[in-house]
């Protein structure tokens, strides 16, 4: 596929993101009203369409690998975070999670209200130990209520071939909830880069690895993640 072939069906895909975007929101936003299994239908109808737009105009789809490693019941889920593409499929991919975001995404009208509506976790950053304890306090009430937690340890989108340090949030989670957490790798990065205009064609690997079970030690929790998330990821990079 050309260059310009790829910045064509880029440009089609984000003005029909953009414009479908904006005619859903207005169009379904008294569901706002609604209670909170009526937000996440329209949210899900919202990403069914995103993610099928992309497979048409870009040729971009994906693929989830290892399901049989989530177990049942409340989990907390930390992900590699290497696109703005699992920020809109996690939903689809892991359905009634609460997804730990920054709280400036609450302000966006109309679908950050949504984003609340659905029960995520709005943490503020540069908080330090008062984000840290709402982090923590948002998580419990979702477990109780038999939701996992979907986590990015890495706090941020992070290119292919780079690297940031594991914000402490996943282990306070570990430490406070007494759940297992489930270390997602993938490979987003290599289709859809961090701040990329283009989106290449092909399929995207999501691979959910072995539980790490609560008990370890916060050093060796926090070396045991990044090892199986980051040894991981670099094997999927690798064989794309």
């Amino acid at each position: 596929m050309t260059g310009l072939s790829l910045w064509l069906r880029s440009l089609c895909f984000n003005a029909g993101w953009y414009a479908g975007t904006v005619v859903i929101a207005l169009v379904g936003s008294p569901i706002l009203l609604l209670p909170r299994r009526a937000v996440i239908a329209w949210a899900t109808f919202w990403i069914d369409f995103i993610l099928w737009w992309l497979r048409l105009t870009c040729r971009l789809t994906h693929r989830v690998v290892g399901m049989e490693n989530l177990p049942k019941g409340p989990v907390i889920i930390a992900c590699k975070h290497q696109s703005s593409w699992e920020t809109l499929a996690f939903t689809r991919v892991f359905p009634g999670a609460a997804i730990v975001l920054k709280r400036e995404l609450l302000f966006i009208p109309i679908v950050g209200w949504a984003m609340a509506r659905a029960g995520n976790i709005a943490v503020a950053r540069g908080d330090g130990a008062q984000a840290l304890r709402g982090l923590v306090r948002q998580a419990k009430t979702a477990i109780a209520e038999g939701r996992s937690i979907l986590i990015f340890p890495e706090g941020t989108r992070v290119a292919v071939g780079s690297e940031k340090p594991y914000q402490v949030g996943a282990a306070a989670l570990y430490r406070q909830l007494n759940v297992p957490v489930v270390p997602v790798a993938l490979n987003s990065g290599l289709f859809w880069g961090r701040r990329k205009w283009i989106k290449r064609p092909g399929t995207i690997t999501v691979e959910v690895l072995p539980p790490i079970e609560p008990g370890l030690r916060r050093e060796a929790f926090m070396a045991t993640l990044r090892e199986r998330i980051e040894g991981a990821t670099a094997q999927l990079v690798e064989k794309s």
